[in-house]
């Protein structure tokens, strides 16, 4: 029997997937419990209607990550840091001040636990450091380190 998956099932296959099982499995296991449904004409159109669906929303935040990632990419950004008469910075820069910078200079909200720095940033000057927006898509953005 044909069926469609409703769930993750483990060991048989993800969501929206159309696997061949046993009878038994589905009619006592997965029928029962709302993971699969049989694979029918109606059946396989709400499952195209749904992945339809899927890549539209998908489409659509790719849209708005490419254009977060514009503005990123625009000028570098600058965070503050108390510094001693060296131009040595106390302590170092983070990645929350970084999403603050963000959130304050640009006008977005970034995780911070996304963002990497790529080197240790002690001192004064330029850096960079990675955003991951996820699915793979990330980009390497620069900022600028300034006295207070």
């Amino acid at each position: 029997m044909e069926i469609i998956l409703i769930q993750d099932v483990d060991n048989l296959g993800a969501k929206n997937e159309v696997v061949k099982v046993r009878n038994g499995y589905a009619r006592n296991y997965l029928f029962p419990r709302q993971l699969a449904v049989e694979n029918n004409p109606g059946n396989r159109a709400q499952l195209e209607e749904r992945l339809k669906q899927v890549r539209k929303r998908e489409e659509k935040m790719l849209a708005e990550i490419n254009s977060v990632i514009e503005k990123l990419k625009e000028a570098p950004l600058k965070v503050d840091a108390k510094t001693g008469t060296s131009g040595k910075i106390f302590g170092s820069v983070t990645p929350l001040q970084l999403s603050r910078a963000i959130r304050e200079q640009r006008g977005y909200e970034i995780d911070r636990k996304k963002i990497h720095i790529v080197d240790e940033v002690k001192e004064l000057g330029s850096y960079k450091a990675n955003i991951e927006f996820g699915n793979g898509h990330n980009t390497e953005v620069e900022f600028e380190v300034v006295a207070e």
